[in-house]
């Protein structure tokens, strides 16, 4: 049973502070941590109240690296790791001691997937979903005909340089979300597997039209 650390959570406001406002769950990527994509809150809007979670496997590199689910060939993810890892995230928001106004997801690369994931797994549940290079899981869910009827938005944002994610799963990726979701999607020229100030730039935009 997958498990999300609650003290390992980074918050951009405490206590009192996060009522009564929007949360953004923050999912770092393989081999990453909490802190990483924490750091791209002053780019972010200020409304979102920021919650940053630790992944809950130890990726077995780099050394401090956190995973979702084993890696095997990246975009083809074990799909017990993945379900493990959306249920931890969906108990850990069952636990919170607040009721946020409305919840969105914002993930990089392994991530990424994951945002995608717990939109399958409760498309009722959040409003939007950035998937920044990252992708959409292959095979099926129960929650994938209610995520097509509903549509929510979701921005999808990747560089033309970027050799982590194949071929072949970026293609997957392009058919099914818009068949599943309001997609906005971007391609950003020259962009390896990473994000550049442009794409938070968008993201900010993006996000902000949601709130």
């Amino acid at each position: 049973m997958y498990t999300i650390d609650d003290d390992a959570v980074l918050w951009s406001a405490a206590g009192e502070d996060r009522e009564d406002r929007s949360l953004l769950l923050v999912l770092h990527g393989y081999g990453s941590n909490e802190a990483d994509l924490f750091s791209l809150a002053p780019f972010l809007p200020l409304e979102p109240v920021i919650a940053s979670l630790r992944a809950p496997l130890v990726a077995p590199f780099p050394i401090d690296g956190w995973s979702w689910y084993p890696v095997d060939q990246p975009g083809q993810p074990e799909r017990a790791g993945l379900v493990a890892s959306t249920a931890a995230v969906l108990d850990w928001l069952d636990a919170l001691r607040y009721t946020p106004e409305s919840i969105g997801l914002l993930g990089f690369s392994q991530g990424g997937a994951m945002a995608i994931e717990l939109l399958r797994a409760a498309p009722q549940r959040f409003a939007f979903a950035v998937n920044l290079s990252g992708y959409a899981a292959g095979g099926s869910e129960p929650g994938d005909a209610a995520l097509a009827e509903r549509r929510p938005p979701v921005f999808w944002g990747r560089g033309t340089l970027d050799d982590v994610i194949p071929a072949e799963t970026v293609a997957h990726t392009t058919e099914w979300l818009p068949a599943h979701t309001s997609l906005v999607g971007r391609i950003y020229e020259g962009l390896p597997h990473a994000i550049s100030q442009q794409e938070l730039a968008d993201v900010r935009g993006f996000i902000e039209r949601q709130l």
